[in-house]
């Protein structure tokens, strides 16, 4: 089956967050939701359940789902898990919210590789930890990478556990095999858990390969809560479903413990559509792929070489671009308001992604390229309208 990407999908009255929070004249290019309609089986399976007509509680126990699940890791990553391991949760921030719980104690404290994703940089404060910070470095090119001696630097005494965000928002990188050893040995040195974000595991770009980091040993998969989920990949986040990796017995039962009465299970149609999309959605995805692909080359041509003061490093992974505006004059000061009151766009503004966001914003570029180059020509032509006024 051939699926249309190209299609453009009406969503203004279908309670959407995305389309509904701006005016109609913004075009929404900012959370990480995609304008593409869900694979034909996810929408077949929906059909289907909903006729039935009757929604009651969903069996906690799910072993189907577990084997298909611990079968796509070792297809996908060779890491080969116990279906056991597999721990079905409503959404990967409630997953690294609970770990959290059970691994540190109020005023322990984590570490994390900033700039990122704000559920992450917030993480610390909901749990009452304190919040120890690792800049990732940037090159001169504009990409970025692990910096093994600030986060060396930034583990304390009562640092607790790694708070990973792979592949990473919202600069986009997929860590390579390399720099996640370094940090996981880091973090068995210094006595740390590990909990790793890795929704957009799924969604690798240009040839780039996902390494889950708790496939690395066993060592450190004793040590290691691993958050997935199909929400991003197969376009389900309303449906809330994800999954918690977790192959030591012991920390899955804290965790397990940890979410009752607070996080318990999904919804049966969140199940109901995340089992579909990883028994049936493999074709979709790969044509997705391709298109994000084609995509992210188009936006990063068009602002190298239409957006002016704008820099983009192609992301290798994630939807998600991470535009450098500081120095595009007005528009680098505050590029978010900017771009919303001039070009009518709305992204996410870099500062809410912590040190090293100031100046930048994230560009959602999961939808019809017409909607991309539209937003880019509106962006193009507010930064185009700007310099007269600074010569």
């Amino acid at each position: 089956m051939t699926y249309d990407f190209d299609r453009l999908v009406d969503r203004r009255h279908t309670d959407s967050s995305k389309w509904q929070k701006y005016g109609p004249d913004v075009l929404p290019l900012w959370v990480a939701d995609m304008d593409f309609r869900s694979p034909e089986p996810v929408i077949r399976a929906l059909r289907e359940r909903v006729e039935h007509g009757v929604f009651g509680y969903l069996a906690l126990e799910q072993p189907e789902f577990h084997e298909l699940f611990a079968d796509r890791l070792l297809k996908r990553y060779g890491w080969r898990v116990s279906p056991d391991a597999v721990v079905i949760i409503p959404g990967i921030i409630p997953g690294f919210n609970v770990a959290g719980r059970i691994l540190a104690a109020p005023d322990d404290g984590l570490i994390l590789q900033t700039p990122v994703y704000p559920p992450i940089l917030r993480a610390a404060s909901s749990i009452g930890l304190t919040r120890e910070e690792a800049p990732l470095a940037r090159r001169a090119d504009g990409r970025y990478e692990v910096d093994l001696d600030a986060f060396s630097a930034g583990i304390r005494e009562r640092t607790r556990f790694f708070l990973l965000c792979n592949p990473h928002n919202p600069v986009g990188r997929v860590f390579t095999r390399d720099e996640l050893t370094a940090l996981a040995q880091m973090c068995l040195r210094r006595g740390l858990a590990i909990v790793a974000d890795e929704i957009h595991c799924e969604l690798t770009l240009g040839g780039a390969r996902h390494t889950p980091i708790a496939s690395l040993d066993p060592e450190i998969a004793e040590r290691t809560i691993t958050l997935m989920a199909p929400s991003k990949t197969f376009n389900l986040a309303g449906l809330k479903c994800s999954v918690a990796v977790i192959p030591n017995a012991t920390l899955r039962e804290k965790f397990i413990a940890g979410r009752v009465d607070l996080v318990q299970t999904v919804n049966v149609l969140g199940y109901t559509a995340a089992f579909a999309a990883y028994r049936d959605g493999q074709p979709w995805l790969d044509e997705l792929l391709r298109y994000l692909e084609a995509n992210r080359d188009f936006a990063t041509e068009y602002v190298r070489t239409r957006l002016a003061g704008v820099a983009m490093y192609p992301p290798e992974a994630t939807y998600l671009a991470w535009l450098d505006c500081r120095n595009a004059g007005e528009a680098g000061r505050d590029p978010y308001t900017f771009f919303l009151d001039k070009a009518r766009v709305a992204l996410n503004d870099g500062v809410l992604f912590g040190p090293g966001g100031a100046g930048h914003v994230r560009l959602n570029f999961g939808c019809p390229r017409s909607m991309l180059a539209k937003a880019l020509d509106h962006m193009r032509e507010a930064l185009t309208a700007d310099r007269p006024a600074r010569v």
